[in-house]
């Protein structure tokens, strides 16, 4: 079997698919690796590396989609400037694209009709589903690690104060406060991250549980008064909640964020779009020089004034809306990341062939495409919200 990993084309993408270590382990399984010339330079692991793994570096990508039984990316396939074709076009009936595709995103609606039409089968790292066994696959919690210390920092970068307490000869300035909305896996390391950094930290979260585990950081917790029963959803994500109880929460949240120096973004509903937990008047009312860092800017953003990828001041308050933050970490989360999709691609080969068991959790959850049809249930929703996809 052949995999092919070819280099990421989205603007500033730094990651890749394959370390030089998960192309060891896959060689050894048997398999035989294709690498792009130059696809790991962004994230410090470089060609000559791979060959001593075992690899064959390609010079040309059109060669790695004509010959690989399963392309290995971290981005959706996008449209190819250099080749002037989609990434889409160049796979091929009956090969397997693993990656992130956000199949649900009404903007990938029509790349996925287009893979589907091609007869390629697509697993999305999305869908990978938050239970024991899949741990090691998880690659959405492997980036949200990313996301939730590398936005911390940035906020910290961003603010006007030193972040600890500060002893000088002319008096002690006080540590800074920062508050974390959304305690899941991102949150928890931004919680992790801001006590390292010597900051007083708060947490909110409307499951017990995420609260809970904030608390064990060393984050004193600020109770959203929503009723479990409201809040918990299937593998213990958040619910959305109805548009009283987050006015109620905007309410309780509000007397806080004059306190804050940062506040921390990270507050998601699967498949969803982000709830707003900030508006604009709450802004206006947070100290001069302060920051919001929103790493739920790809589903729309916590805050209704986010800038979607870059960051602005509005209100003396300095706005980060940057998005994939991992890849501002690339050689750390191209490790993690690679390691997932290796645990991915050997629990889904058996006799030397990709075995997709529709019976399977893991399957059923992540496969996106597959025999010309798109299969992936989120996807087919979003199709029939917006009355454009008929079987």
């Amino acid at each position: 079997m052949i995999i092919g990993v070819p280099k990421e084309i989205m603007p500033g993408e730094r990651r890749v698919a394959a370390s030089p270590e998960t192309v060891e382990k896959m060689v050894s399984d048997g398999l035989t690796v294709l690498v792009e010339k130059n696809a790991g330079e962004g994230a410090f692991y470089h060609d000559p590396d791979y060959v001593a793994a075992g690899a064959s570096i390609v010079d040309d990508v059109s060669e790695i989609y004509q010959r690989a039984d399963v392309i290995l990316k971290v981005k959706e396939p996008l449209f190819n400037k250099e080749k002037e074709k989609h990434e889409v076009d160049m796979m091929h009936e009956g090969q397997t694209l693993i990656t992130f595709i956000h199949p649900a995103a009404p903007a990938n609606h029509d790349m996925v009709k287009h893979m589907a039409a091609q007869g390629v089968t697509s697993i999305t790292l999305d869908g990978i589903p938050r239970i024991t066994r899949a741990q090691t696959m998880d690659a959405l919690t492997s980036m949200s690690t990313c996301a939730g210390y590398k936005g911390m920092l940035i906020a910290a970068n961003e603010l006007p104060h030193f972040v600890p307490q500060i002893f000088t000869a002319v008096g002690m300035i006080k540590p800074i406060n920062v508050l974390v909305i959304g305690a899941g896996v991102g949150g928890l390391q931004a919680i992790a991250t801001a006590k390292r950094l010597g900051a007083v930290v708060y947490a909110a979260d409307i499951r017990p549980a995420a609260a809970e585990q904030a608390m064990s950081l060393g984050a004193k917790v600020i109770d959203l008064g929503v009723p479990a029963e409201e809040a918990i959803g299937e593998g213990g994500y958040a619910l959305a909640l109805s548009e009283k109880r987050l006015e109620e929460e905007r309410q309780l949240l509000a007397g806080h964020l004059k306190d804050m120096d940062i506040v921390f973004l990270s507050a998601l509903v699967p498949g969803k779009m982000a709830p707003i937990l900030i508006t604009e008047e709450m802004v206006k009312d947070m100290k001069p020089g302060s920051a919001i860092v929103d790493i739920s800017i790809d589903q729309g953003g916590n805050c209704d004034i986010t800038p979607a990828g870059t960051v602005e001041v509005k209100h003396a308050v300095t706005l980060i809306g940057i998005k994939n933050l991992p890849g501002l970490l690339p050689t750390s989360s191209t490790w993690m990341f690679s390691k997932n999709v290796y645990n991915l691609l050997s629990y889904l080969i058996k006799d030397g062939k990709i075995h997709l068991d529709m019976d399977d959790d893991i399957v059923k959850s992540a496969l996106t495409t597959h025999g010309g049809k798109v299969v992936h249930q989120g996807t087919l929703e979003a199709f029939t919200a917006l009355g454009h996809y008929r079987h």
